[in-house]
């Protein structure tokens, strides 16, 4: 087993927390009101300082850090939602928020280069042998996954998660409430990048896998909490 940390990559973290903070600022406002949401974007870094020695440390691979650290920087901004009494649906709708507005900050051929990367046979090869390696559970609080060939009729290929990150390191922090709002990021980003996603249950849910199925040009079809579809739907995405 190894076992280190990205203590090293404080400042880098940090200023990539900041970063998204300053986007999704008028969320959090439009949420909290102006003094309380100044109070939430002053005290989240505070959070997010707090949990960089204690993110799981699955190596330094910068695809695999992406789709990391979100969960962490999510924990804060929950962790900082809970100082002024704010439960985990709000912390959810803030976070979906954030994951969304991360997304279409992307210049729209990025996006539609990840698009294309995300289907090509190279990337899908490297997720094959990432796959078999995961086995090996050289890091303990890393993924643990199965890659699935497309069937050529409903899907192009999948990955079947028998142990997740996010799930790991929420539960270890006694916040794994917060667990199917972080899934529930999986749908805008699968919408605006065109990962065409499929996903019918989680690990966050209780089941015994996540099974995600990737569909060149296919519709997004991610549940996700009741509780947050209601929050959009009361018009908190404007």
């Amino acid at each position: 087993m190894i076992h280190d940390s990205y203590l090293s990559r404080k400042n880098e973290f940090m200023r990539n927390f900041n970063r998204s903070l300053a986007r999704v600022k008028p969320r959090a406002t439009s949420l909290l009101g102006d003094e309380q949401g100044n109070r939430f974007i002053r005290e989240a870094p505070q959070e997010y300082e707090a949990l960089i020695p204690r993110i799981p440390f699955i190596g330094h691979n910068k695809l695999l850090l992406s789709f990391l650290l979100p969960s962490s920087q999510y924990l804060a901004v929950y962790r900082a939602l809970q100082r002024q009494d704010r439960t985990v649906e709000d912390a959810g709708w803030l976070i979906y928020m954030m994951a969304t507005d991360e997304v279409r900050a992307m210049p729209h051929i990025t996006r539609r280069f990840m698009g294309y990367l995300w289907f090509s046979p190279l990337f899908k090869g490297l997720l094959n042998k990432r796959a078999i390696r995961s086995q090996k559970r050289t890091y303990l609080e890393d993924w643990v996954l199965n890659y699935v060939a497309g069937d050529g009729r409903e899907f192009d290929y999948g990955v079947d998660y028998i142990e997740c990150v996010h799930c790991k390191f929420l539960r270890a922090e006694n916040a794994f409430e917060l667990a199917p709002y972080v899934c529930a990021t999986d749908k805008p980003i699968s919408e605006l990048v065109g990962w065409g996603l499929t996903r019918t249950m989680t690990l966050a849910e209780g089941f015994s896998k996540c099974d995600f199925r990737f569909k060149k040009g296919g519709k997004t079809n991610v549940p996700i909490p009741q509780s947050l579809q209601a929050l959009i739907e009361g018009n908190w995405q404007k």
